[in-house]
């Protein structure tokens, strides 16, 4: 696989478990500032954040998020040394653009009217510069159906629109400090074990695979066209104990299932119970159970 790398959060504190959900916010600890994701991702972990946050390392050299995603963990900690990476292409180009290129990405994003008409138009468009792809993920996931990305077997998005005209699609002071907090931190398009190949004694390396298992109660859904498999579930398992073996602080969260508890049978567990929110019909969010193993 061909990487494109290119070089450019343990708060020791009580977070609420009640979180604003806004286009954006933030939240003042002590000396740390912590940021909402920019886009919202499938899996993603603002939920599980207090739990999280709770057993992650208060200290730590560099941070390593493999399936970055909407990056939560990451915009809640905001170290200063980090390795973020993701298998979506768009996804990690989309946050280089953002990083370094705002007023490019800014730019795009005001010509792009939150309207049903223009919400269709723009799903359908391919943008021929970087920034302006840029532009359509956020402006896509920002404005789609419970704020959702997900996409059909031929790669294409496909979620309606969510009919939330108060919000503006193109706030710049988002934008900014999302761009702010990503500088100096290296991207990376590629698989998970590549990405953390250089962490080492003191790092601290948060996974957070795909969701592959479904049974009982577990409500998880598969949103991406690409699927994670069993047999990628086990070698994540076995980096990730290579890794806390090293000396590495490594915290995996998955799904709550005696096979994948197998996998992790030498590490400490957390169950989470919750409510799953990314179906698009209320009668499939069940709840859900997750693990965090460290």
């Amino acid at each position: 696989m061909l990487w494109k790398t290119q070089a450019r959060y343990h708060q020791s504190l009580v977070l609420s478990t009640t979180w604003v959900i806004g286009f954006f916010h933030k939240m003042k600890n002590d000396d740390t500032v912590s940021l909402l994701p920019l886009v919202k991702w499938a899996g993603g972990k603002r939920r599980l954040l207090p739990d999280i946050l709770e057993i992650a390392p208060s200290r730590f050299s560099t941070y390593f998020e493999p399936f970055f995603g909407g990056g939560a963990v990451f915009f809640s900690l905001l170290p200063s040394i980090a390795t973020l990476s993701d298998t979506n292409s768009e996804l990690i180009q989309m946050y280089v653009q953002v990083r370094d290129y705002p007023e490019r990405v800014l730019s795009c994003l005001r010509r792009m009217p939150n309207s049903e008409e223009d919400y269709y138009r723009i799903r359908l468009m391919k943008p021929r510069t970087d920034a302006g792809r840029a532009a359509r993920l956020i402006y896509l996931c920002t404005l789609s159906f419970n704020g959702i990305h997900r996409q059909n077997l031929k790669g294409e998005f496909n979620v309606p629109y969510g009919y939330k005209t108060h919000i503006n699609p193109c706030d710049e002071a988002v934008l900014e400090e999302v761009s702010e907090s990503l500088q100096g931190k290296t991207l990376l398009e590629g698989d998970f074990e590549q990405a953390v190949s250089s962490a080492r004694r003191g790092d601290f390396v948060y996974f957070d695979p795909p969701y592959t298992v479904a049974h009982g109660n577990n409500g998880f859904i598969k949103y991406n066209a690409k699927i994670f498999s069993w047999a990628d579930q086990k070698r994540l398992a076995s980096v990730a104990s290579r890794l806390k073996k090293a000396g590495c602080k490594v915290i995996v969260s998955n799904a709550d299932h005696s096979s994948i508890r197998e996998l992790y049978r030498d590490f400490n567990i957390r169950v989470i119970e919750r409510h799953s929110v990314m179906a698009a019909s209320s009668e499939f969010r069940r709840p859900v159970r997750e693990c965090l193993f460290y």
